[in-house]
């Protein structure tokens, strides 16, 4: 007996659409992942410490505290999880089959959550700052107190990374925009929205080498000069990586039709694919937002999007 919907993936987008199919009487499944792309079932936001803005927490929450309410909530209303990462899908035909190493699920419906995973540089001393001082999201993460007026510090050339350097204007008393180049990717629009900002301050055809600090967190930076090689050190209280997301897409590259970049493309104002019968919900199929609660409403889109496809169905 194939299961009426199948949901891959267990960050807010996910969890939404299990609780929004489960009180649907759907009975959903979820493959939560286990250390799918390194990052833990839930998804982005365990990587993150203080969320401060999702609604009902005036005070914030811990980004793993809440992706176990999501859990909870889920499971409360009869969503089964399994802790595994699927490895490989078929969507040639219905029901559609969805492999986690040699176990097969089949499934009438499927929504995609698998999110997208921050690059990250892995220079040395990220391990030990990383959320203690170093982020890959200025808009998650800027505005917390460890980050106020204090020189903060952006890597990356393209539109992202000038609009977090102009995001955290707000925060910080100076940004520095290291890029490795001599000039930026982005665009014309943008880059002369940071070269005009008194507050950014361009470091060009530079690399981040090493992250220093102490016990209060990052401290400091060690840049290297991409054509001389000479080194400095930059005091900075905050470091936000802006080199792009990578979305979890390799599975479904043979059956889903995606962007340049790899994102699951979406019919317009929709959470359909390609693949008539799935779906798709948060960072997956949006590399504008990338935010907890615009991938919650997505993940409501698609169980009430999959729903309704079922029921013409029958």
């Amino acid at each position: 007996m194939a299961e009426k919907i199948v949901i891959i993936g267990s960050g807010p987008a996910g969890h939404t659409a299990a609780i929004y199919a489960a009180r649907a009487n759907l009975n959903p499944v979820m493959f939560e992942g286990f250390m799918a792309g390194g990052i833990a079932a839930g998804g982005q936001l365990t990587t993150t410490t203080e969320v401060e803005n999702f609604p009902g927490f005036p005070d914030g929450i811990d980004g793993t505290k809440l992706t176990d309410l999501f859990r909870e909530q889920s499971k409360k209303y009869g969503t089964t999880i399994h802790t595994q990462t699927v490895t490989k899908v078929d969507f040639s035909k219905r029901p559609f089959k969805i492999y986690c190493d040699d176990e097969v699920t089949e499934a009438e419906a499927v929504i995609i959550a698998t999110g997208a995973t921050a690059k990250r540089m892995n220079i040395q001393g990220e391990h030990d700052y990383w959320q203690r001082g170093i982020s890959a999201c200025a808009v998650c993460d800027g505005a917390l107190p460890i980050f106020r007026n204090k020189d903060l510090a952006v890597i990356g050339g393209g539109d992202s990374a000038v609009e977090e350097a102009s995001h955290l204007t707000k925060f910080g008393s100076k940004v520095y925009l290291i890029h490795r180049r001599d000039k930026l990717r982005a665009s014309q629009i943008m880059q002369d929205r940071a070269l005009n900002n008194p507050k950014i301050e361009m470091v060009w055809n530079t690399v981040v080498s090493e992250a220093k600090g102490g016990a209060g967190g990052l401290q400091s930076l060690v840049l290297e000069n991409t054509v001389d090689g000479s080194k400095k050190e930059l005091a900075v209280g905050g470091l936000f990586y802006a080199i792009g997301h990578k979305p979890n897409t390799d599975i479904f590259t043979e059956f889903l039709e995606l962007d340049e970049t790899g994102y699951i493309i979406t019919k317009p104002g929709t959470t359909y694919t390609s693949v008539e019968g799935v779906f798709a919900a948060g960072d997956v199929q949006d590399k504008t937002y990338r935010q907890a609660i615009t991938a919650a409403g997505s993940g409501c889109m698609a169980a009430l999007e999959a729903e309704r496809w079922l029921e013409s169905q029958h």
